[in-house]
């Protein structure tokens, strides 16, 4: 199968847009999550939303085992015997499957949306935003990728007088996001999840030197009266949650002056994703990576951050 690409000009494609969200920013959000990342970290909550082109997903625990996919796919990528159920290479995304598939086991991943149909979507959820304070999040994948669509749609929801909030992986073309992006935002939730670039390489598949330039950028612009940054940090047991990592985070960001941050908890539930998109689980050797974080440790990675002097 030839992997498809979108070209940053292009409409992206787009996971869903969720609906009352509490866990995307203040009040009540309705989230629109894009499909395609520059990074690739190895335990990606949303590992479907990496690649910028269209997938399919198979969800067994739907799968009746009709066999009705098996007889309909043109390029005999389904077999029981595939790890995956689905041979990904030889499928050519026809989507036969998916229509004809009788229980939704299998799905589309990513689908276009014009702006103008992005806007009417979230605009009944205006009464829920104002009640409540909230908005709408712009995450991923990373809008970012996509400056002149995510501008677009940005103004629109700006001239509806919706609240607007991005998260971003922070690596971008900085002048480009200033010129398209900033003056429509309200508030950025910015990811710095590794501070070493050999590890940041190695777990998230680019060094972090743009991305913590943009950080250092937008906190100046924000102390200066700019849009509100908040830095978040993802706690990956063996990985993002060593005291190495989070003590030398606390202290690149303590002196920048940040006052306040975020630490992410860890939700194991991620690698089925993998599976239903037909890739292998990259943290797969990682048996802490399967379970829940002890609360004891959790509260010792917010002590570094407290003890720097960083609210959380």
């Amino acid at each position: 199968m030839k992997k498809e690409t979108v070209s940053s000009g292009s409409r992206p494609l787009l996971l869903e847009i969720k609906g009352n969200s509490l866990d995307d920013g203040p009040g009540i959000r309705s989230v629109v999550f894009f499909k395609g990342c520059p990074l690739s970290c190895q335990w990606c909550h949303n590992p479907e939303s990496k690649s910028p082109g269209p997938e399919i997903s198979y969800d067994p625990a739907e799968c009746i085992d009709c066999g009705t996919c098996m007889e309909t796919c043109p390029d005999g990528a389904i077999n029981r015997k595939n790890p995956h159920f689905i041979d990904r290479d030889r499928c050519s995304l026809c989507y036969m499957c998916v229509d004809e598939c009788p229980s939704g086991a299998l799905s589309r991943v990513g689908k276009t949306m014009t702006v103008e149909e992005i806007l009417e979507d979230i605009e009944k959820d205006i009464p829920f935003f104002n009640t409540s304070g909230g908005g709408v999040t712009l995450s991923g994948g990373e809008p970012t990728m996509f400056p002149e669509f995510t501008s677009e749609l940005a103004r629109g929801l700006r001239d509806m007088g919706i609240n607007i909030l991005l998260e971003t992986c922070g690596l971008f073309k900085y002048g480009q996001y200033m010129e398209k992006l900033d003056p429509f935002i309200d508030m950025v939730y910015f990811d710095i999840k590794i501070i070493d670039p050999a590890d940041h390489k190695r777990y998230c598949g680019a060094d972090n030197t743009v991305i913590l330039e943009n950080f250092s950028h937008l906190h100046a612009s924000s102390l200066a009266g700019g849009t509100p940054i908040i830095p978040r940090t993802p706690l990956v047991p063996g990985i993002t949650d060593t005291f190495s990592n989070l003590s030398s985070i606390a202290a690149y960001l303590s002196g920048l002056g940040v006052k306040k941050a975020a630490l992410l908890e860890y939700n194991p539930l991620w690698g089925v994703k993998c599976d239903k998109i037909g890739v292998n689980n990259p943290l797969g050797s990682n048996n802490y990576a399967a379970t829940w974080m002890e609360k004891s440790h959790v509260e010792d990675c917010r002590d570094i951050f407290l003890q720097a002097g960083i609210d959380l």
